[in-house]
């Protein structure tokens, strides 16, 4: 054996793919909705779109969003594996700011009620006819 597998090792220890970090830090279910964000833009490496193939290393800075929170985290640590939460949790560092902003988002949220609450069903009659007034169809 000439100790390239010892090479590699390490280098997989410090290196990997950015859907399978995501995964294993438990910001996504599932691998493939990992990947599916990641092509979608919804996640950045360094400020950049990527593709789920890139790979993400120590000190690399990830910003992923999902609906209206957002996430600004710091690569502290690369696991091929998803653990549980405690140990998924010491993956990254989320920047003070930006776990800020997440808890602002959520207080709003809880406070103020749904936008389409009062709404139910289908519009009327009466609401199709304003509808076609207003978009002028």
């Amino acid at each position: 054996m000439t100790g390239d597998g010892d090479k590699d090792a390490g280098k997989a220890l410090s290196r990997l793919r950015i859907d399978k970090w995501l995964w294993a830090a438990r910001f996504y279910k599932t691998r493939s909705l990992a990947a599916q964000a990641v092509e979608g833009g919804k996640v950045k490496l360094n400020g950049d779109r990527v593709k789920p193939g890139k790979d993400v290393k120590l000190g690399d800075l990830v910003e992923v969003r999902s609906g209206e929170l957002q996430w600004q985290v710091e690569v502290r640590a690369v696991s091929p594996r998803r653990g549980p939460a405690s140990e998924a949790a010491k993956l990254y560092a989320e920047a003070d700011e930006s776990r800020a902003k997440r808890e602002q988002m959520l207080l709003m949220r809880r406070a103020g009620t749904h936008p389409a609450h009062d709404t139910h069903g289908r519009p009327t009659k009466r609401d199709r006819r304003m509808i076609r007034r207003f978009t002028g169809e």
